[in-house]
């Protein structure tokens, strides 16, 4: 029981089965929100930026020529795409970390920042298609609609996937939680606590067991007929 309590503490400096690590459902979502990052940012600043008509080079924001639209998604994108890379280095290094406090940090810190992601692309997804749905069908769109799809999609996308690492964080923190409590209930501090349950009835064992001292009926007879000598 002690080996998963208070956050795994009991498993710290083991070491860690890389295709066993990369078969975790934790491992599995951070690195499909990783890549669906990469198709966010990657498809505003690739193909996102057109122009008005042939002969304006000036390039705008496809989402109905509203920069911030563009600059949200792209920030948004970046920020999860290092942000995974982050919590999977610590997924890495969860079991070398001793002390029971940073992995309470650490398990809290993912819950924080999965739950803050979550929020930050249902904004930019209800952003993106609110501006997709007002924006003009031009020559110039039309080239880079498709990209413009795939960043609204991937953002939904994304929205589900942050939830569930948000989900994950918080059970790890409950069970974190509610292991560390059985240990303190389980193993009390103080060796001479009353929390230690006494013999069952080993008062009534040792009476009936013990009720003389040891080879008494051997050396009772010797008192009787032995008399000091006198010097």
């Amino acid at each position: 029981m002690m080996e998963g309590a208070s956050f795994g503490a009991g498993r710290a400096g083991g070491t860690v089965d890389p295709v066993d690590f990369l078969k975790q459902p934790q491992t599995i979502l951070r690195v499909t929100t990783w890549i669906f990052s990469i198709v966010v940012f990657g498809s505003i600043v690739n193909e996102c930026y057109v122009n008005r008509d042939s002969q304006d080079p000036e390039l705008l924001c496809i989402f109905n020529e509203n920069e911030s639209a563009c600059s949200y998604g792209i920030a948004i994108g970046i920020i999860a795409f290092f942000g995974c890379i982050f919590f999977f280095v610590l997924d890495l290094n969860f079991q070398q970390i001793s002390s029971v406090k940073d992995r309470k940090r650490a398990v809290l810190l993912d819950l924080g920042f999965s739950g803050f992601l979550s929020f930050l692309w249902f904004v930019a997804f209800c952003f993106l298609a609110n501006q997709w749905q007002r924006t003009t069908m031009s020559k110039g769109v039309s080239q880079g609609a498709d990209a413009a799809r795939a960043a609204i999609t991937f953002s939904f996308f994304s929205i589900i996937i942050w939830v569930v690492l948000a989900v994950r964080a918080l059970q790890r923190y409950r069970l974190g939680t509610d292991m560390s409590l059985f240990a303190t209930e389980q193993f009390p501090s103080e060796p001479g606590s009353a929390g230690y349950p006494g013999y069952p009835g080993s008062g009534v064992e040792g009476t009936d067991t013990y009720q003389s001292p040891p080879f008494t009926e051997t050396l009772e007879p010797n008192p009787k007929g032995y008399q000091v000598p006198a010097y």
